[in-house]
C-alpha cells in the first residue's frame, strides 16, 4: 500500500495529489501551517484523509512551541486549531480530529509540558492507524453487499488517497474482490478537479482493479444500457437524517440510479457523519477558485469576464441512498434512527 500521509522524524509526509498520476512526488512538511496549507491547497484530500493529517498538523504545532509553560502551550494550540479548522469547511472529519486532539488535552491535563507534547504525537498516529482499520471494516461490511461480477460506478475518489489508506468506496470495491467477487469499476471523471481521472483510475490500476474511466455526462447512457450494477460513493459530512455531501456531482448520479434502479451506497466511517444537524441543509457548501473550472493544465479554457460557480460539493437527500456502509454496519432506512444504533455498537 503507498503512502499516503504519514508522520516521520517530527515531519508529516505527504504525496502531493495534485500533480498525480504524471508524478509521484511526497512533500515534508515541517510546521502546521505548511501542512494547513497543504490541505487547503488539496495536496491531501478526502474527508478521512483530512482528519488524520489535521491530527498530525495538531501535533506537529505542538511539539514545535519553544515553551516550558504549559498555559503558553495551551495558548498557541488554540491558534493552531483555528489555522487548521479554517482549510476546508465541509469536510466533518477536519473538525472531528482537532476536537478529539483538543479532548486529549484536556484529559491529560496532569502531563508536562514534554510529555504532552509526546502524547500527541501518539495520539495523532493512533488515528492514522485506526483510519486504516477502519476502512478495512467499511470494506468488508460493504463488500457482501456487491454480487459476483458487478460493475461499480464511482464518483470522485473515496480510495487509499481519500484516507489513510484502503479507502471508504474503494474499500468496498477491495472488500469485494478479496472476497471473491470479480467486480469492475467504471470512474467518473469528476470535474473539474478530475479526481476520477487522476486519482481513482490511477491507484485502481496500480492495484490492478479492472477499471474503466467514463465522463461525468456518460453515467446515465451507461445505466441506461444495463452496464451499471450499482453506485458506492464516499462522503464529506453526512447529516443525522442521512442526507449525504458529497463531490460536486454525486447528487445527479444518484437521481440517475433511482431512475433506472440501481442501488445508490454511501460508503464513510462513523466520523463522517454530524449528528450536530439535523438535515443537509445546513451542510456548508465550500466554494473554490473558479480557475479550476475556467483553467486547464494552466491555461484559460473559458472566455475571460464570463461568470463561474465552482461549488465543491452537493448534498444528496437520503431518500436516494439504499445504504450507509460504516465500520460498525450498514445503515438502511429509516436513517435518522438507524445512525442512531451505529454509535451505541
Amino acid at each position: 500500500m503507498f503512502k499516503i500521509v504519514e508522520w516521520k522524524s517530527n515531519t508529516v509526509v505527504m504525496i502531493d495529489q495534485r500533480i498525480l498520476p504524471a508524478k509521484e512526488k511526497y512533500l515534508v512538511l515541517r510546521d502546521y501551517k505548511a501542512v494547513a496549507k497543504a490541505i487547503k491547497d488539496m495536496v491531501v484530500r478526502g474527508a478521512p484523509a483530512i482528519g488524520v493529517s489535521a491530527a498530525m498538523g495538531f501535533a506537529l504545532g505542538a511539539i514545535k512551541v519553544k515553551t516550558n509553560d504549559k498555559k503558553v502551550l495551551l495558548r498557541e494550540l488554540k491558534k493552531i486549531t483555528k489555522v487548521l479548522a479554517a482549510t476546508r469547511p465541509t469536510a466533518v472529519n477536519l473538525f472531528w480530529a482537532l476536537n478529539r486532539m483538543n479532548d486529549f488535552v484536556e484529559a491529560n491535563a496532569e502531563l508536562s509540558v514534554e510529555a504532552l507534547k509526546k502524547a500527541l504525537v501518539a495520539e495523532a498516529k493512533r488515528i492514522h492507524k485506526e483510519d486504516i482499520e477502519i476502512n478495512k471494516a467499511i470494506g468488508k461490511n460493504g463488500g457482501r453487499l456487491m454480487k459476483k461480477n458487478w460493475t461499480v460506478l464511482t464518483h470522485c475518489n473515496a480510495g487509499a488517497l481519500a484516507t489513510a489508506g484502503y479507502g471508504t468506496a474503494l474499500g468496498v470495491i477491495r472488500g469485494a474482490i478479496e472476497a471473491g467477487k470479480n467486480v469492475k469499476v467504471f470512474a467518473d471523471e469528476t470535474r473539474p478537479f478530475m479526481q476520477g481521472t487522476r486519482l481513482t483510475a490511477w491507484e485502481l490500476k496500480k492495484d490492478k482493479i479492472d477499471v474503466t474511466l467514463i465522463t461525468d455526462n456518460m453515467a446515465g447512457h451507461m445505466m441506461s444500457k444495463g452496464l451499471i450494477d450499482a453506485v458506492v460513493v464516499g462522503s464529506d459530512r453526512i447529516a443525522s437524517n442521512g442526507d449525504i455531501a458529497n463531490k460536486i456531482g454525486t447528487y445527479m448520479v444518484a437521481v440517475l440510479a433511482k431512475e433506472h434502479k440501481i442501488p445508490f451506497y454511501v460508503a464513510a466511517p462513523l466520523s463522517t457523519i454530524d449528528m450536530a444537524i439535523k438535515d443537509g441543509t445546513e451542510i456548508p457548501i465550500e466554494e473554490r477558485d473558479t480557475k479550476e473550472v475556467t483553467h486547464w493544465a494552466g491555461k484559460r479554457v473559458a472566455p475571460a469576464g464570463i461568470n463561474v460557480l465552482n461549488p465543491a460539493f452537493d448534498v444528496t437527500p437520503a431518500k436516494f441512498v439504499a445504504g450507509i456502509i460504516t465500520e460498525k454496519g450498514v445503515a438502511t432506512r429509516p436513517y435518522r434512527a438507524a445512525i442512531k444504533k451505529l454509535f451505541t455498537k
